[in-house]
């Protein structure tokens, strides 16, 4: 119904908009010769504006760049910072351990009170830290290979776990294949990874009744290409398919952890043998957990019994380091918390049926997609149900244009199929001032055509 050449006109008009309102970011851009491509890190150009805004500071659910905009933020670091910015308690907490020390490679007292917050929270009852939800991933594979003595691990289409080389495997037209945008890729991936498409029962059961499979690796809803709901019963038969065969279910929840208190599978189940969380449970400072069962744990210790003392080939020095223990002790202990995820949900309930709304007024064919405090709409009328039907379902030119539309408004939405995340200082009043600028987009891109 949106006609591609309005599409394209707004989006020029819009480019032109945020080079002349970014005029130091600008210039930041193109001031540094000793970043490669001008930035510390290359995801920072994914961005859909002509050069990233560059940040001055941020708080709560506001970011403000060097250029004095202040933005409402929806986007909070692609969930690292899903509570908020810099929370008081995690602010004094982090310069006083600051002044203390930064890493011992010994435990703390905070670190032994963090395992059983850990276990309260999640339900699961030993735990391990690492650096990032990438580096639990990893630890987790070379786990659940060690324990079951499988080589082959089961991915669905489409999943992102992170910088792990295993899971680097796509389907297209059916047919499984080492994911082309993977930099060096040198070793053939398919002999020990299995991709499906995440909803399909019968290629779960026929893959799993092989009795090859390490483990499951998924999110309990797909998350990272657009959003994709697990059909009803389907967590359920993954469960009972993995127990059967001996195969490890490990749910990634660094990004369903937005379901609930406890994460997706505590909020809806199933349990999981072992589960990963990453990036928000630190505030933004780098640090992540995997949990596991008590039968895995038995399992860890004969294994670590029976292999030669020397390096395991998981964790870093870095690896639980006193300053990332300090600040998920914070965090745990005062900022995420039941009460907190009360007003993220009902934020999201809010921005959910505005979407909703501005979809039915418009007769757009569209649809709103949320995991709990995670809300993302989407430029199709079928929810997907798979990693091939999501990849089908996108329209970047025009995500891309409404996301600069709403930049240029002040609203931060996160860079990838425009995910909106709702933080415990996240007021009423942003959501209805994303709403009303949302609505304007709409009604702009509707308009006789171009």
């Amino acid at each position: 119904m949106i006609d591609r050449a309005k599409i394209a006109a707004l989006k020029e008009r819009e480019e032109a908009r945020f080079v002349a309102a970014n005029v130091k970011s600008k210039a930041q851009s193109k001031g540094s010769t000793g970043w490669f491509q001008s930035v510390p890190f290359h995801w920072m150009l994914d961005w859909p504006s002509p050069f990233p805004i560059v940040a001055a500071s941020a708080k709560d659910a506001t970011l403000t760049s060097i250029d004095g905009q202040v933005f409402d933020d929806f986007c909070l670091g692609d969930t690292a910072s899903m509570f908020g910015h810099s929370p008081p308690v995690l602010a004094a907490a982090l310069a006083g351990q600051a002044a203390q020390g930064l890493s011992y490679m010994l435990p703390t007292a905070k670190g032994l009170k963090l395992g059983d917050m850990l276990v309260a929270m999640f339900g699961l009852p030993h735990w391990q830290v690492t650096t990032t939800a990438s580096e639990a991933n990893r630890a987790v594979i070379r786990w659940c290979r060690g324990l079951t003595n499988r080589d082959k691990i089961l991915i669905f289409n489409g999943c992102y776990h992170g910088a792990v080389d295993d899971v680097f495997v796509d389907l297209r037209d059916g047919v499984a294949i080492n994911r082309p945008s993977l930099i060096g890729q040198v070793h053939d991936l398919l002999p020990t990874t299995v991709a499906i498409e995440f909803n399909d029962v019968d290629a779960l059961e026929a893959t799993l009744r092989g009795g090859d499979i390490a483990c499951v690796l998924a999110e309990p809803v797909m998350t990272n290409i657009g959003m994709v709901r697990d059909a009803p019963g389907y967590l359920q038969t993954l469960r009972r398919l993995c127990s059967e065969t001996g195969t490890l279910l490990v749910f990634d929840e660094t990004h369903t952890i937005s379901s609930g208190y406890g994460g997706h599978s505590n909020m809806h189940g199933p349990k999981p043998d072992i589960m990963v969380v990453g990036k928000s449970i630190g505030g933004g400072v780098p640090c992540a957990v995997y949990g596991f069962t008590a039968e895995v744990a038995a399992k860890m210790e004969a294994l670590n019994r029976s292999r030669p003392p020397g390096h395991s080939g998981i964790g870093t020095t870095l690896s639980a380091n006193a300053l990332a223990i300090t600040a998920m002790h914070a965090m745990l202990g005062q900022v995420i918390t039941r009460a907190a995820y009360t007003h993220m949900l009902a934020m999201a309930q809010r921005l959910v049926a505005g979407l909703g709304a501005i979809i039915a007024t418009h007769k757009l064919d569209w649809h709103v997609s949320h995991v709990g405090a995670r809300v993302e709409f989407v430029c199709s009328s079928k929810p997907p149900h798979n990693g091939s039907e999501a990849r089908a379902a996108m329209d970047h030119e025009l995500e891309n244009t409404i996301h600069l539309y709403l930049t240029n408004r002040g609203i931060l939405l996160a860079p990838f199929h425009n995910m909106m995340l709702l933080s415990p200082v996240t007021s009423g009043k942003q959501v209805d001032r994303l709403l009303q600028e949302m609505g304007n987009c709409v009604a702009e891109l509707l308009e006789a055509k171009a």
